[in-house]
């Protein structure tokens, strides 16, 4: 997962027309409205504290602070309440008092997500698992580990380093973020296309329902009876239950690994590559792709080896025994130089394999060199497409008059745009929201889809509106009322109301209409 914007100056940025609307004014005075909500906030707090200890249980302004948002900081509300359980018997009794007290719920994680997913409600509670973060168990045998929600996605791979295995899923955020964030946004990584995604490394799910009620999703077994609903949790948002206990795969460490970088004099020849390398029926560990202005803003910063010059580069990974990863590199090499690589140079130790990687695990770090702010997209295309969004993006930042680097999980078309912009110039932030959002409705409009990894939260929500229909949207809001009839964990996040769409559709969406009908059709 990325940082999607890193500046303190986004305090100064206005808020979004995005976020939901505030609640509706009251008849009551300021002070009278103010002495309700504190009423409301006491009833709460006494509440919590009959079933949590009092260090579980914030609510001074100066403790709740820091959980007023997620990695998307330019949205920002102070909770009511947070809570921070230490057991599963804990949360059950949170989301008792909750349901009883009709008292919205934000589950949060670390705090590292990137589309305001776990952004407070204003008079609701959040539910930290931070404190569930014990690694349970650990089997060999069956390359598995049972881990609290709260546990790091590193921390697991440091844990089973000795036995020779690790967990796949690598966010760039993997140092910090925690397993039950990674199940409610589907995570990815820059090892995802191989390995694949969250969903595809968690064989069981323990939660709680908003009612109180624990349930498992998923099993032992490669399959389970009846519907798949461990997929249709995994990357909810927390809008269906709070994750108490996650069984993940575990998979061996390669004997070898190694990393190719190759140097491309123009982005189109560089996407086209990455459409070549999969239709040679190559499926490397990683296959990632940075343009010029990307690879400029991090050589400084991490000193990787990118060539500067070069219009793109690509970073592509093999792994496995020696011979294969020899015989792979080698084929992947004859598809580049075949696609008009300019340059190729591959890693010949583990420490220049990791200096190549450091770079794209950086980039959104070393934005801040180059601009005060930076707002992260997070769609996903068909990887023939690559090259035609590419010119698009191009054509966006003349639009726009804003700079854009791009640097994406090329080989499954998950791009990660990086839009840089200053929030103190007054306007700004929200020409980068604009940027944003045509930037999704073009991922759409040639197949793709408005995220990959990052979640809807409330920064995309009215792109949900350019997506999916309304008997699409109908059935997601029938999903969430399955599991919870009352809509209080996580409401107003990810699934659009019709009125929103509504009032969206005669603002911004163009019902079709290509927003670059000039660009190539690949």
């Amino acid at each position: 997962m990325e940082q999607t914007i890193n500046s303190s100056s986004q305090q100064n940025s206005k808020p979004s027309s995005q976020l939901p609307p505030a609640p509706p004014a009251s008849q009551l005075s300021q002070t009278a409205q103010l002495q309700t909500y504190l009423d409301r906030q006491r009833k709460v707090v006494a509440a919590l504290r009959n079933v949590l200890p009092e260090r579980s249980v914030l609510f001074q302004e100066e403790d709740t602070r820091p959980y007023e948002c997620d990695g998307l900081a330019a949205y920002r509300q102070l909770p009511m309440v947070v809570t921070l359980p230490e057991n599963e018997q804990q949360v059950i009794a949170v989301m008792h008092i909750c349901r009883e007290l009709q008292v919205p719920i934000v589950p949060r994680g670390a705090g590292t997500g990137l589309s305001g997913g776990a952004m407070p409600i204003i008079d609701g509670v959040v539910l930290s698992t931070a404190r569930l973060n014990k690694i349970l168990k650990l089997d060999a045998y069956s390359r598995t580990a049972i881990v609290q929600p709260g546990v790091r996605n590193l921390a697991i791979s440091d844990a089973v380093a000795g036995l020779g295995l690790y967990y796949a899923p690598d966010p760039s955020s993997q140092i910090a973020c925690t397993i039950g964030g990674n199940v409610a946004e589907n995570s990815g990584g820059v090892h995802c296309l191989k390995y694949g995604l969250t969903v595809h490394n968690v064989l069981r799910v323990r939660a709680v329902t908003i009612d109180g009620e624990v349930i498992e999703l998923g099993g032992a077994s490669l399959d389970a009876p009846g519907l798949d609903l461990l997929a249709v949790f995994i990357g909810s948002e927390g809008m269906l239950g709070v994750v108490t206990e996650v069984t993940v795969k575990l998979v061996p460490k390669p004997q070898a690994a190694r990393v190719i970088m190759a140097s491309f004099d123009d982005v189109v020849k560089g996407g086209n590559a990455v459409a070549n390398v999969i239709a040679a029926g190559i499926i490397p560990a990683g296959l990632e792709m940075m343009d010029k202005t990307s690879s400029r803003m991090v050589e400084p910063f991490v000193k990787a080896g990118y060539d500067v010059d070069a219009e793109a580069i690509l970073l592509c990974e093999s792994d496995g025994t020696d011979d294969e990863v020899a015989e792979e590199i080698q084929r992947m090499s004859v598809v580049l130089e075949q696609a008009g690589a300019t340059a190729i140079a591959v890693s010949t130790t583990e420490a220049e394999r990791l200096r190549f990687w450091s770079g794209r695990k950086n980039a959104f770090p070393a934005a801040g060199r180059i601009s005060p702010d930076y707002y992260c997209m997070d769609g996903t295309i068909p990887r023939k497409n690559l090259s035609q969004v590419l010119l698009g993006i191009a054509a966006m930042e003349q639009k726009y008059g804003l700079r854009c680097a791009n640097v994406f999980h090329a080989g499954d078309g998950n791009l990660h745009p990086l839009i840089l912009f200053d929030a103190n110039k007054d306007g700004e932030f929200h020409q980068a929201e604009l940027f944003g959002a045509e930037i999704l409705e073009l991922c759409v409009e040639v197949g793709g889809t408005i995220t990959g990894e990052h979640g809807v939260g409330i920064e995309k929500i009215n792109s949900m509106c350019v997506q999916f229909s309304t008997a699409e949207l109908d059935a997601f809001r029938a999903v969430k009322r399955a599991f919870d009839t009352a809509f209080l964990l996580n409401p107003d996040k990810a699934i659009p109301t019709l009125h929103r769409c509504a009032e969206y559709g005669r603002m911004h969406v163009k019902r079709g209409q290509l927003a670059f009908p000039d660009l190539p059709r690949f």
